[in-house]
């Protein structure tokens, strides 16, 4: 290969010319045509996603499917609307929400136009932060953005602290890491400010106030600090400490860390931004309770959550080890749904759990940070994937935070990329299983009903891109899902 084609950061640690190696000349080369590989397959899965957005004609398929539910529910519908005349509120808490009586085909046809319009405005936003994304990271490959914000840390570091790079390394990391976090906040801000108050308010999903957003970035930023700069000093002094086999320590650890986090982060973070109330007394309580009995789920408790305060978006989860489980129904979900439809929802939720998914999808989890940090320990040591990027003052130590952003950028990206994908399809899988669970259970009808008024509310993609479904949603289509139940029906019947 032609030495024409190394490319060696604007800003390096000192004017050494990069190593003869194929991976210290050609390093930085690979990395960037990586990204814009990626970027450029992606981009064109957005723009046939795009596309599909500009369709004016209701899928076929998708009006097939719901038609069926819909003379489905006629069988069944007399008790519905008796339910609804004695709570009215209940079958339309809004006034311009949907109506949970009357058949969902005439409304996802009503709303997909507005489903549409919404989906467009995600895409063409998204085309835009990618595009800004790429800009940016080419340019700080291209500048040496890691090698010089490491040099501003450690001359912050040694005129106000005194401390100094070959003795105070972590201290300095935690100095450098502060510089990206600000400096990554900054960038992001405007995007997620018009993604929040342009785009979701449109939309008519945003909830918030600005107050409430800033509120909300603020705690983020001080539960970073509080949590992630003592889990990278730890990390790092583990990598330092362990020795030739120092990725088993670090594995041990990043699995404490994991089973700690999810333990307080549904009881202590999570509520620090949402409120969660029990679930008060009444049928749905004692159904749900009745279903997790029949399925030997040790629930505890069960909460409502104020979901509604930011988006009017809707969801439901889960959470909770060995026999303490615990349930939080958004309130959205409750005003948009029947009590049957959300314990149907909730039968797939159990599903999952019944099934393993979660477990399987913790032990797999476990098994990449192993994996990727036994790949890191063959690279650890590599200094001329180093002195590409800029870090090539042989005097002066490789930060090991260093190392491991490089080993992810570069070398663990593509591997990275590969494994997402098959955890995607993996995940569609689940959904499929759990769904399958949910008709098991005799909940076929009332969770494809379910299904389709969540997707109404939440302005869902109807008519969705193959190729771009495909890579990207760990949930398959409404359509197909749909689909897929319905066969389970005629086979069982």
């Amino acid at each position: 290969m032609s030495p024409l084609l190394t490319i060696t950061p604007h800003y390096t640690q000192s004017t050494d010319e990069p190593s003869d190696s194929l991976l210290g000349r050609y390093a930085v080369l690979a990395t960037l045509a990586f990204t814009i590989i990626v970027y450029l397959f992606e981009t064109y899965l957005d723009f046939r996603q795009r596309s599909s957005y500009f369709k004016t004609e209701f899928p076929s398929e998708l009006k097939a499917t719901v038609s069926s539910i819909d003379e489905e529910e006629k069988h069944t519908g007399k008790k519905s609307q008796e339910n609804a005349a004695a709570n009215p509120e209940a079958s339309n808490p809004t006034g311009n929400k949907l109506d949970k009586t009357q058949p969902l085909l005439p409304q996802l046809q009503s709303k997909f136009s507005k489903a549409q319009s919404y989906g467009l405005d995600k895409i063409t936003f998204s085309v835009v932060s990618s595009a800004y994304s790429l800009i940016e990271e080419v340019l700080f490959l291209l500048y040496g953005f890691l090698p010089y914000t490491w040099d501003c840390a450690c001359s912050i570091a040694s005129k106000r602290f005194g401390w100094q790079e070959s003795t105070d390394e972590i201290k300095i990391t935690l100095i450098f890491l502060a510089l990206t976090v600000i400096l990554g906040t900054i960038t992001s801000l405007p995007f997620e400010l018009y993604s929040t108050f342009r785009i979701e308010k449109k939309h008519g999903f945003n909830k918030q106030t600005p107050a409430l957003f800033f509120t909300d970035k603020l705690k983020g930023l001080g539960l970073t600090a509080v949590i992630g700069a003592p889990f990278v000093a730890l990390l790092l002094k583990i990598i330092k400490m362990g020795g030739d086999s120092f990725y088993i320590y670090v594995w041990a650890f990043t699995f404490a860390f994991s089973v700690i986090m999810m333990t307080i982060y549904p009881v202590v973070i999570m509520p620090m931004f949402n409120k969660y109330d029990p679930l008060p007394e009444g049928e749905l309580k004692s159904q749900i309770y009745r279903l997790a009995g029949k399925l030997n789920f040790p629930l505890t408790k069960l909460f409502v959550m104020d979901g509604s305060k930011r988006s009017s978006h809707s969801n439901a989860f889960m959470f909770g080890f060995f026999k303490n489980k615990r349930i939080v129904l958004f309130d959205t979900l409750m005003e948009q749904v029947h009590d049957d439809e959300i314990l149907a929802i909730l039968g797939h939720e159990l599903g999952h759990w019944k099934m393993g998914h979660t477990l399987t999808n913790f032990v797999i989890s476990q098994l990449y940070s192993g994996a990727s940090f036994y790949c890191f320990s063959l690279c650890y040591n590599s200094h001329d994937l180093y002195r590409a990027f800029g870090f090539n003052d042989d005097s002066r130590p490789i930060p090991t935070i260093i190392a491991l952003l490089l080993f992810f950028q570069t070398i663990w990206a593509p591997i990275d990329k590969t494994l997402s994908y098959v955890m995607t399809v993996h995940s569609r899988k689940c959904e499929f299983e759990a769904d399958e669970f949910a008709v098991n259970l005799g909940m076929s009808k009332k969770l494809q009903s379910g299904l389709c008024k969540i997707h109404l509310e939440n302005l869902g993609a109807m008519c969705p891109d193959p190729w771009y479904s495909t890579y990207h949603y760990s949930h398959p289509p409404l359509v197909e899902r749909l689909s897929a139940m319905m066969k389970l029906d005629k086979k069982s019947k």
